[in-house]
């Protein structure tokens, strides 16, 4: 780009509470592959296409190593390489630590874990209605659930989830600076090397511990990739959920129709849970790429060296694949959604989130059947700065 040219337009940092930022919308039609401003003068591609997408999340030519020169980052400044980030790896390293993940999250674990789910949605319904009316469903039932969850899953002391939750929100903010999201990346990098030292000399049933014994004992593992393991796990395995949560309740609340078809019918539940994460789509920023060879999508050719930004919450608002994509139809077949990503990197836990979205929801509603939201809209408490969208309070009542 010369100098005098005209700076292509900036990557939207800010959306409405439920739907894309309003340019996806043209853009989609009008520069479906493009070039954005993420700062300065950095200026990958975005994609926007659900085809397009598809295409860029599934070629391995398309690397996810953030720290390739030209790598879209968030900041100016390139992030240290840090041990076990499956999201900023290639193979081999990522085949080698994703296959070791891969058990506890098949579906078949999940399936063991639902009575967990259901007991500990329980539990806090049960503390929610005790604590009385109003009450904030964020700090009392959609952010404590995915986070008990996740940590009996891996073996995290419940007690210590003010102090993961405040560094998992630092490494997740986007506006923060880069220092700020390794102060809390550290802070939960070295907590988590403590307890796995700790499971390695008593270990538990749960999966740090198998971590500890089955591959850092054996050496198939580093201590450091395990620990860094579950710093992501620990992040990915509470923030993305708690969002959708939060967010799928205002939207069934919004949508009064739709919410007394699910009631009616529980047999909806599955296909509702695919349709909200298709319609919020809570990955807000993007997932980032940079080509390592020459390579085609959708008719432009992008260079080797070239970063690529893909837009999931415009792809999953495409109208060439979801039909009437801006409305929320719980009957509707979502399943091409892309709220989970796609190829290599796909998320790992998505069979554990949709457990819980499945489980949490019918019994929220169930079990308080007035839930309405109370004082201010909700959109006052919406994330800034935020990879992931969601709202930091939610009043209601019922």
């Amino acid at each position: 780009m010369q100098p005098t040219d005209t700076p292509p337009p900036p990557l939207p940092r800010h959306r409405p509470l439920l739907d894309p930022a309003a340019e996806y919308g043209r853009w989609i039609t009008d520069r479906p592959l493009a070039r954005i401003t993420l700062w300065g003068d950095t200026h990958p591609w975005l994609v926007t296409r659900h085809e397009d997408a598809r295409a860029v999340l599934g070629d391995p030519r398309f690397s996810a190593r953030n720290v390739r020169p030209g790598f879209p980052g968030l900041q100016p400044t390139p992030p240290p390489p840090t041990p076990g980030q499956l999201f900023a790896m290639d193979p081999p390293d990522h085949t080698r630590l994703r296959r070791m993940l891969i058990p506890e999250f098949a579906f078949r674990r999940v399936e063991q874990l639902r009575p967990a789910v259901r007991r500990i949605t329980g539990e806090l319904l049960d503390g929610l209605v005790e604590k009385g009316r109003p009450a904030d469903l964020v700090e009392h039932f959609t952010l404590p659930l995915p986070l008990l969850v996740i940590c009996e899953l891996l073996g995290v002391p419940y007690a210590d989830r003010e102090f993961i939750h405040r560094h998992a929100a630092a490494f997740a903010t986007v506006t923060a600076g880069p220092e700020a999201m390794r102060a809390g990346w550290a802070a939960l990098f070295g907590y988590l090397q403590e307890l796995l030292a700790a499971k390695s000399r008593e270990p538990g049933d749960d999966l740090m511990s198998k971590l500890a014994v089955e591959r850092v004992a054996t050496g198939e593992a580093t201590a450091a990739e395990a620990a860094g393991l579950l710093v992501q796990l620990l992040i990915a395995g509470h923030e993305t959920t708690a969002s959708m949560l939060s967010l799928g309740v205002v939207a069934l609340l919004r949508h009064p129709d739709q919410l007394a078809a699910l009631r009616a019918d529980d047999t909806l539940v599955p296909g509702a849970v695919e349709e909200l994460l298709r319609y919020l789509t809570v990955v807000h920023i993007g997932l980032r790429r940079i080509a390592t060879e020459d390579v085609e999508i959708g008719g432009v050719t992008v260079r080797a060296g070239e970063g690529v930004v893909v837009a999931l919450q415009s792809a999953n608002r495409d109208p060439a694949v979801f039909g009437d994509p801006d409305t929320l139809d719980l009957t509707r077949d979502a399943g091409r959604h892309l709220a989970f990503g796609h190829g290599l990197h796909h998320c790992l836990g998505q069979s554990l989130a949709r457990a819980e979205l499945q489980t949490a929801l019918p019994m929220l509603f169930d079990r308080l059947p007035g839930l309405r939201l109370a004082g201010p809209p909700p959109e006052r408490h919406a994330f800034e700065g935020r990879a992931i969208h969601g709202v930091s309070e939610l009043a209601v009542t019922w």
